[in-house]
C-alpha cells in the first residue's frame, strides 16, 4: 500500500457520508417514508429569478467561465462589506472580505494561516465535526471547551484550557450542532479574553439568517478595532440555497487576507464565478425572500420546542436555526440508537457521538436532529415515530 498521512489516517470518516452507509445497508419498514434529518443543507433549488440570474451569467458573461480574483469578485465582496456595516452598526471595508468555495473551505484557510502541527484551538462541545476533521488532519489539537445550559460557553472556562500553544477559540453561532444562540455578552466577553491573550476569536455565523432575535446578533464589529481580534466566517449556501455553488466568507484584516490569499490559489485559485455571481444577485434582490425563510424555519424550531415534551424520557438541549440536540433516554450508545431509529422508524438522524470527543461519555447519550427540511407536518410525523420507538431505557 502507498503511504499514507498519519494525520489523515487518524481523522475520522465524514459524518453525513457514514449515515449515508447506515441508510444503504438498512431495510425501512414498509410504509414509512425516510424522514431524513441527518444533514443541514437545504435540499430545494434556488429561487427562480436566482437561476434565472445564473442561467443569464452563463450564456451571456463570458468572464463568468474564467478565472477570477483569489479573494473573490470585487462587487462581492464590496456588497458584503456594506451590508454587514450596516447590519452590525461597525465599519468594514471591502478589502477585509475575501469570498472562498463555501465556509468550511473558509474556516480551511483561516486555520491554515493560525495554527500547524503541535499547535492548539479551542472548541465548545458538541463541536462541527469539520472543523474538528481540518484540525486533526493538520495536526493541531482541538481542545474541548465543555457548554453548560444551553449549551452556551463561559469564556472563564476557556482561558483555563489556554497554553503557550494555544492559537484561536472558535465559536459556532447560531450554532451546528447545538442550535444555540449565543448572547452578545457571551461574544463580546470571548472577543476580550482573546484580544488579552492574543489569540483569534473565529466567529461562524453560517446561519446568522435564521437568528430568531431581532437586530443586531452582536457588537463585535462596533468595536473600532475589531480585526485586531476578530476573525467572522459566512456562508451563502443556507441562505440562497447555493450549497451546490460553495460560496463562502471570511472578514478579517487585510494581513490576514494576504495570507489567506497563498492558501486559496494553492487549493482552488479562485471560487467559483458562477456561484458568486449568484449569492451577490441574492444579496442585491432576495431580502425579502430569505426574510419569509426566516419566518419559516423560525416556525420549524417552535414546533420542535413544542413536540419534545411529550416524548418520554428525551431531554432538549438546545434548539435554533436549523438543529435541535437533544438527550435521548436508551441504554444503548447514540451511534446504536441512531441505526435502530432508522431500522424500525425510517429516520435517519446523527449521534452525538459524531459531535464530542471519543472520551466524553455525553456524546453516547445525545442525538442531532437537522430540521430544516421538514415541515410542520413532517415533524409532527418525527414525533409520533419517535414516541413509537421501542429500546431498553436506562
Amino acid at each position: 500500500m502507498h503511504p499514507l498521512n498519519p494525520a489523515m489516517a487518524a481523522t475520522f470518516a465524514p459524518p453525513v457520508m457514514e449515515a449515508r452507509r447506515w441508510l444503504a445497508e438498512t431495510t425501512l419498514p414498509p410504509g414509512l417514508p425516510l424522514i431524513n434529518v441527518s444533514q443541514a443543507a437545504p435540499v430545494e433549488p434556488p429561487p427562480l429569478g436566482l437561476r434565472q440570474a445564473i442561467a443569464d451569467a452563463a450564456l451571456t458573461n463570458d468572464a463568468a467561465h474564467l478565472y477570477g480574483p483569489v479573494l473573490g469578485l470585487p462587487e462581492l465582496r464590496a456588497e458584503v462589506a456594506a451590508q454587514w456595516s450596516a447590519a452590525y452598526g461597525g465599519v468594514i471595508a471591502a478589502g477585509q472580505v475575501a469570498i472562498t468555495q463555501g465556509c468550511n473551505q473558509a474556516f480551511c484557510a483561516v486555520m491554515a494561516t493560525l495554527a500547524g502541527a503541535g499547535d492548539e484551538v479551542i472548541l465548545p462541545t458538541p463541536w462541527y465535526f469539520n472543523h474538528k476533521m481540518w484540525l486533526d488532519m493538520q495536526g493541531v489539537r482541538a481542545v474541548p471547551l465543555t457548554t453548560g445550559p444551553g449549551l452556551i460557553p463561559e469564556a472563564d472556562q476557556a482561558a483555563a484550557l489556554i497554553t503557550d500553544r494555544t492559537r484561536a477559540i472558535v465559536l459556532v453561532s447560531p450554532n451546528n450542532p447545538g442550535g444555540a444562540e449565543y448572547p452578545a455578552e457571551t461574544l463580546a466577553a470571548f472577543r476580550d479574553l482573546c484580544r488579552a491573550r492574543g489569540l483569534a476569536l473565529i466567529v461562524d455565523e453560517t446561519y446568522r439568517d435564521f437568528d430568531s432575535r431581532t437586530g443586531r446578533p452582536h457588537d463585535l464589529f462596533a468595536d473600532p478595532d475589531w480585526d485586531d481580534v476578530l476573525i467572522q466566517l459566512y456562508s451563502f449556501s443556507k441562505a440562497y440555497r447555493l450549497t451546490g455553488h460553495r460560496v463562502g466568507a471570511v472578514v478579517a484584516n487585510t494581513a490576514r487576507l494576504a495570507e489567506i490569499e497563498k492558501f486559496l490559489d494553492t487549493v482552488a485559485i479562485c471560487p467559483s464565478q458562477l456561484g458568486q455571481i449568484a449569492a451577490l444577485w441574492g444579496m442585491r434582490n432576495l431580502a425579502r425572500w430569505v426574510a419569509g425563510e426566516r419566518q419559516e424555519i423560525l416556525s420549524r424550531r417552535a414546533a420542535m420546542v413544542a413536540g419534545f415534551p411529550a416524548l418520554t424520557g428525551w431531554r432538549l438541549l438546545g434548539c435554533g436555526a436549523y438543529f435541535a440536540y437533544a438527550e435521548h433516554p436508551f441504554a444503548a450508545p447514540s451511534p446504536d440508537v441512531a441505526r435502530e431509529i432508522l431500522r424500525q422508524q425510517a429516520i435517519l438522524m446523527l449521534p452525538g457521538t459524531m459531535f464530542m470527543p471519543e472520551d466524553d461519555p455525553a456524546g453516547a447519550r445525545q442525538m442531532r436532529i437537522a430540521f430544516a427540511n421538514i415541515d410542520a407536518e413532517g415533524i409532527a410525523t418525527l414525533f409520533k415515530r419517535l414516541s413509537d420507538l421501542r429500546l431498553p431505557l436506562r
